[in-house]
């Protein structure tokens, strides 16, 4: 059972995890030991909240298809174990981010005194470059 949050819980049956050979060197080990973790979880058929289920179907997240399945793919640990335990973090860490709200932005304008100081700024700066040309005899 996977613990999202402290009234949100993914059961085991919801997420499909398979056993895939990891790519990269690795020595005499790499053609017989399926280390790496495909992790599937289907958003639409899992028992998560409409509101997360909305939330993660919006994300421009290249690890959800466009059917709404999250694919997380695990192999930066030599063992099945760690790498089972890296998806499912990554998976934990992706749905609590779509819960979270992003601030509205409020557009703001420089003041007066700003512009006033940058354009003040310019001016000096120019100055200071104009007297940098070639000296007349």
């Amino acid at each position: 059972m996977l613990r999202i949050s402290n009234n949100v819980t993914l059961a085991d049956r919801e997420i499909h995890i398979e056993q895939v050979r990891a790519q990269g060197p690795g020595g005499q080990n790499v053609n017989k030991v399926a280390s790496a973790v495909h992790l599937r979880f289907d958003i639409h058929r899992s028992t998560l909240p409409t509101f997360y289920k909305e939330r993660l179907l919006t994300l421009a997240d290249q690890r959800i298809t466009r059917d709404g399945v999250i694919v997380i793919k695990a192999q930066k640990h030599r063992t099945l174990e760690r790498n089972r335990e890296d998806a499912l973090a990554r998976l934990k860490a992706l749905i609590k981010s779509a819960a979270v709200e992003q601030k509205k932005r409020r557009p703001t304008r420089p003041s007066r005194s700003a512009r006033r100081r940058r354009l003040d700024n310019k001016t000096r700066r120019g100055q200071t470059k104009a007297l940098r040309g070639r000296v007349k005899l």
